[in-house]
């Protein structure tokens, strides 16, 4: 099979095992909170000073991800934005051979993207433990209402129900950077991936953090040898899916159940079985849209 064109792209590019890379795309979903140098929530709240500073590292570890995987043979690198507003990377400054979604609102959240069904490989960019673990500025969507996900019965960050619906397009996680506790809850949920800590947990607001020139060239390397990882493969079967979503306050609880499906197990807990990750992650986002809605400014 001939893969060269005018760019002037080598005629084959294959990977350690021999496989052809031959239009190889690959999904970065870019959080924040597990970037490079943020330990604080100003550090990733939209329209602070410390949140300026830190896009540009952000930005950086993006930009390490860019490089470390068209090194490892990626011909396509979609970037989509997944933290807050959505709207945190500096375009102005990434890598001039990737493309990026940016700004809200996208059917699929964090993984906007992969519905296109051509992605051969994504990477989860920043990420963080879930809530109610410990790791740095753990959470799960919410900064601090919800306060546990279960997925069928097991707890459940947002790299697990991220890599349930991408599990469903034939995609596999092949890069996860965060901090060390990230790198470890990925190993449940994405066990082949390759893992970079970019900063190791010492309490929710705390981390001890390596320069960007460290982590760019620990991100850059890894994703170069990720892309041995990226294949498409069958798509997984859809299942019905149970997910628990616990709140830290009743009101809140009771705003959530007003979601058809959603029904309150006890009084700071909600359930509801989808068909499968797609309308799982979904309904998952209009249960968080709905709590934040409810939720006052000194009471919660």
């Amino acid at each position: 099979m001939f893969c060269g064109d005018h760019t002037g792209q080598e005629p084959w590019i294959t990977d350690r095992a021999g496989r052809s890379l031959c239009g190889m795309k690959i999904l970065i979903s870019a959080d924040m909170e597990g970037a490079t140098g943020v330990t604080w929530p100003a550090d990733c709240e939209p329209g602070t000073e410390q949140w300026q500073r830190c896009r540009s590292m952000f930005t950086g570890d993006v930009n390490a991800t860019v490089e470390g995987l068209f090194a490892g043979g990626a011909t396509e690198v979609l970037i989509n934005e997944a933290h807050a507003t959505m709207r945190n990377l500096l375009l102005e400054r990434l890598d001039e051979r990737a493309e990026m979604i940016t700004g809200r609102h996208k059917e699929l959240s964090m993984v906007e993207g992969i519905q296109s069904g051509d992605v051969d490989g994504i990477v989860f960019l920043g990420y963080h433990c879930g809530a109610g673990d410990d790791g740095v500025l753990a959470h799960t969507y919410l900064p601090n209402a919800i306060t546990r996900v279960w997925l069928d019965g097991e707890p459940a960050s947002e790299g697990h129900l991220n890599a349930a619906v991408v599990a469903e397009y034939g995609t596999p996680v092949i890069l996860v950077t965060g901090d060390d506790r990230a790198c470890e809850d990925a190993d449940s949920y994405a066990p082949l991936a390759r893992k970079v800590a970019v900063k190791d947990h010492v309490s929710r607001y705390a981390a001890r953090c390596r320069p960007p020139a460290r982590t760019a060239a620990d991100i850059r390397k890894d994703a170069q040898r990720a892309m041995g990882l990226a294949e498409r493969t069958e798509p997984a079967e859809p299942r019905t899916m149970t997910l628990d979503v616990q709140v830290d306050s009743a009101h809140l609880a009771q705003a959530a159940a007003l979601v058809p499906g959603v029904t309150r197990t006890d009084v700071l807990s909600v359930r509801y079985t989808a068909p499968n990750a797609h309308e799982m992650i979904r309904c998952f986002k209009v249960i968080t849209t709905l709590i934040s809605r409810a939720m006052e400014a000194d009471y919660g």
